[in-house]
């Protein structure tokens, strides 16, 4: 049998229901599915389940997957071009998953180092699903027989491993049902967007973002606090970490003719860090305030967002049955 190239490829993403997205989600990520919605076959989901590992209350858990379901629509993501479901509404990703970790190995999960990270920073919550999140991770992603995955450095090992369940599936029941998931390469120059603690990137449990749905004075309460430094004390010289994230984000939610202002000032040692985060808080309430707009709507329109999840849990149902069918047929599960 010969593997299937997809026209045009597909392409799956998920985000895990712990909380509202933050800027660097839409920057970093969310402005490209826009676009590749238009031109690939799209699943992109709300991870539920993979959510349980540090076990949510129920109202928190629906909670927050309507409000990324709405914030995926807010963004732009259309239930007519892509796939937006929720993962639990996609129980063959269950059963696949189930298939996977049969021929998962101990070591190799133990050796992954998001795995690692997590015993350490939570020892007391050692749990099953912590171990085994890169075989779920694979069967969101093979159940729909993906081509292309967008992920960040920190999931490379992730999508790694995902190829290596597929292929020794291929390779253990003799078939190539599953194809090998790249990483997604853009043309464009990759956005790593800063958090305002001065260091790595913006995250939700780093303590360090500005949410999409955050508002102007929430914002302004956060920049006004971002971490910076006592100042140039040399014409041009090179700019400590924290105020280079500073510079950053303003790159991202200001004119030009402001950027090219405060690097002036900076480069003259004239610069007065307050003043420029008053302007980065306020330039950032304009960016944000059409997509704080349209979350609100959403989220206050619960019919859209049922029908929104029912549609794309349909395309994504269809997609997983039939891959499924191929994986039980291939293991030797048939009904007597």
């Amino acid at each position: 049998m010969e593997k299937t190239t997809h026209t045009p490829p597909i392409v799956v993403s998920g985000i895990r229901s712990t909380g509202h997205l933050h800027l660097g989600n839409y920057l970093g990520a969310l402005r490209n599915f826009v676009e590749m919605q238009e031109h690939y076959q799209c699943y992109f989901f709300i991870a539920d389940l993979h959510s349980l590992t540090t076990h949510p209350t129920p109202d928190h858990l629906q909670e927050s997957v309507r409000d990324i379901l709405a914030e995926y629509l807010a963004v732009g993501l259309s239930p007519e071009k892509c796939a937006l479901y929720v993962q639990s509404d996609v129980v063959e990703t269950i059963e696949l998953y189930l298939y996977l970790n049969m021929n998962a190995y101990l070591g190799e999960l133990e050796r992954c180092t998001s795995f690692k990270d997590k015993v350490r920073k939570n020892p007391n919550n050692v749990n099953a699903g912590l171990l085994t999140y890169p075989t779920l991770m694979a069967a969101d992603i093979l159940i729909h027989r993906a081509d292309i995955v967008p992920v960040g450095k920190d999931q490379e090992q992730h999508l790694e491993m995902a190829r290596t369940f597929g292929e020794r599936f291929n390779r253990m029941y003799k078939t190539e049902l599953f194809p090998a998931p790249q990483a997604y390469q853009s043309d464009k120059p990759l956005v790593k967007i800063p958090g305002l603690d001065g260091s790595g990137k913006m995250g939700k449990s780093e303590g360090n973002a500005i949410y999409l749905f955050d508002t102007p004075e929430e914002i302004r309460k956060k920049v006004m606090k971002a971490v910076s430094d006592i100042g140039p004390s040399e014409p041009n010289q090179p700019k400590s970490e924290p105020v280079q994230n500073l510079f950053t984000l303003m790159s991202h939610v200001s004119t030009p003719d402001t950027l090219a202002h405060f690097e002036g000032l900076y480069n003259q040692c004239e610069i007065r860090y307050g003043d420029m985060k008053k302007q980065l808080a306020e330039d950032m309430v304009n960016f944000l305030a059409p997509l704080r707009e349209k979350i609100d709507y959403y989220r206050h329109n619960e019919q859209l967002l049922c029908e929104a999840a029912q549609l794309g849990a349909a395309k994504a149902q269809q997609s997983a049955r039939a891959t499924l069918s191929r994986v039980r047929e291939s293991i030797g599960i048939k009904s007597l």
